[in-house]
């Protein structure tokens, strides 16, 4: 069982990632759980989304203790790191977390945003380019199925931007492995 949660403030596509990563996983053929948290500011606050994922029944709808955290910015970043399990994996976008938390945990340091903005264009693709590089770190759910899940979900017209999002951000995450 895989207990994931992908934090960082409303307005960065958390909680559509989360949604994206559950479809993904049962698509994978895997039974899955979401459940998304956030501040009351629409924008700007802090918000997490959690995935549970399984190829059993899962009986508790809430991650106890996180295996993998996505970080996205400094405020979640220190909010919720307590969270994640001892060994668990670690992924932060260093464009906007400078202090990295000392953890027992597999760490992948990427500019996500950076990555986002200036080599693919549009900072609103920076989600997708974590949730690609979370699958290719940790080996999750598959590229095909996630790819079906986002191009499912994403704004008629912008499926290559997204698509060359998840694949940058999954050949980072599998480098990084």
């Amino acid at each position: 069982m895989w207990q994931i949660s992908l934090s960082g403030t409303g307005g960065q596509g958390l909680i559509l990632a989360g949604i994206i990563l559950a479809e993904a996983a049962i698509l994978d053929g895997k039974q899955t759980i979401q459940t998304q948290s956030y501040g009351p500011e629409a924008r700007g606050g802090a918000s997490k989304s959690e995935v549970i994922i399984s190829d059993e029944e899962i009986d508790y709808p809430k991650a106890t203790t996180a295996d993998i955290l996505l970080a996205m910015s400094q405020e979640a970043c220190n909010k919720y790191i307590g969270l994640l399990k001892e060994g668990g994996r670690l992924i932060v976008d260093t464009t906007l977390v400078k202090t990295l938390p000392v953890v027992a945990a597999d760490k992948l340091a990427l500019p996500i945003t950076h990555i986002a903005r200036n080599e693919l264009g549009n900072v609103m693709v920076a989600n997708i380019v974590a949730l690609g590089a979370l699958a290719g770190f940790s080996g999750v759910v598959g590229l095909n199925c996630l790819t079906q899940a986002v191009l499912a979900r994403v704004p008629k017209g912008t499926e290559d931007l997204n698509k060359k999002a998840l694949e940058t951000g999954f050949a980072l995450g599998q480098a990084a492995r």
